[in-house]
């Protein structure tokens, strides 16, 4: 179960990193995740403050982002680390769920957002979860072909993984005797499971539940995405689908249930950016994808979230912290 980093840690940790990111570019023989090998794949510069070129002023870049912490903390991100490289960017967060943000980028309201390799390949492209594969680098890979008809590039994806998952009180787990999701059988009718309201028609969410799991709850309630947690504590919710980066998890001693039969794919996050914006950025564009994205591990990613939602700091300022940290941006 993950814990806030003690205060400083966070920043020494990611120094750490970038200071190590060198040897781990060069290393063939790692044995890490393959995501991770796949976002470290530069030359080094990771370890090293970002760029500034001159010549990317007159590219104009509208970042945006899905409904939640996360993508507006990782919209941020990539917005801070992009202007440093000299492009002039804004920002258009908090669009909504996955479609919507979509639609943004295909028609050209925006010209990147990030998105998670599970939540492509089952809510755009509709492979069943069993059919997803389990190594996060193959399912990046596939993902990755899906969008080239589209004329979007995904660019490689961030260490991190954020899956959904079903979580409960302790309370609950103990009751019905609960740790993983196929426990939830004979029981699942005497619970309530709360989600956020396109759950219902998602794979990886309900209707994979129903499907892998043959789980038929006694009501399903759509919820805010902001409110998951909430109805856990105030005892509306037996259960909530949240996510594995979620602060709350362990700020509220929430039991995740083992995903037994691993119907939740890998959600590594990538950047997805138009055709027609990557030929005009140049090389420098997925050169600062790679950067920025070199420190975000599962903790830290959790960590950033929890200063949003537990320290009510702005994504905006908490972005700033995480470049400023690891040495990206002065």
């Amino acid at each position: 179960m993950k814990k806030r980093l003690p205060a400083g840690l966070l920043a020494a940790l990611l120094l750490v990193i970038a200071s190590l990111a060198l040897v781990a570019c060069g290393d063939d023989d790692d044995e890490g995740s393959s995501s991770g090998a796949a976002a470290t794949e530069t030359t080094g510069e990771a370890a090293s403050a970002i760029e500034s070129n001159p010549d990317n002023k007159q590219v104009k870049l509208t970042i945006g982002s899905k409904n939640f912490t996360e993508q507006k903390v990782l919209g941020e991100i990539y917005a801070q680390g992009l202007a440093a490289a000299g492009y002039t960017v804004d920002t258009e967060l908090n669009l909504g769920d996955e479609k919507i943000a979509l639609k943004s980028l295909k028609q050209g309201d925006i010209s990147a957002y990030p998105e998670y390799t599970g939540t492509a390949l089952t809510s755009f492209f509709a492979i069943p979860s069993d059919k997803i594969p389990t190594d996060p680098q193959e399912a990046f890979d596939q993902a990755k072909i899906r969008f080239v008809p589209d004329k979007i590039t995904a660019l490689d994806p961030t260490p991190f993984t954020n899956s959904n998952e079903v979580g409960t009180t302790q309370e609950t787990a103990e009751k019905y005797g609960l740790e993983k999701i196929s426990d939830l059988k004979g029981k699942s009718q005497e619970l309530t499971l709360y989600g956020t309201p396109e759950c219902r028609q998602r794979l990886d969410c309900l209707l994979g539940l129903e499907k892998v799991y043959g789980l038929k709850f006694k009501k399903f309630t759509p919820v805010a995405i902001d409110l998951r947690h909430e109805v856990l504590e105030k005892g509306q919710a037996d259960l909530s689908i949240v996510f594995t980066t979620d602060p709350q998890v362990s700020k509220n001693n929430e039991v995740l249930l083992e995903d037994d039969q691993q119907m939740f794919p890998p959600y590594n996050s990538m950047l997805l950016v138009r055709d027609d914006v990557v030929k005009e950025a140049g090389p420098d564009m997925p050169k600062v994808i790679a950067q920025v994205q070199e420190g975000l591990t599962d903790e830290v990613m959790s960590e950033l979230n929890a200063r949003v939602d537990l320290d009510k700091k702005t994504p905006e300022q908490v972005a700033g912290e995480y470049l400023s940290e690891t040495g990206l941006v002065e």
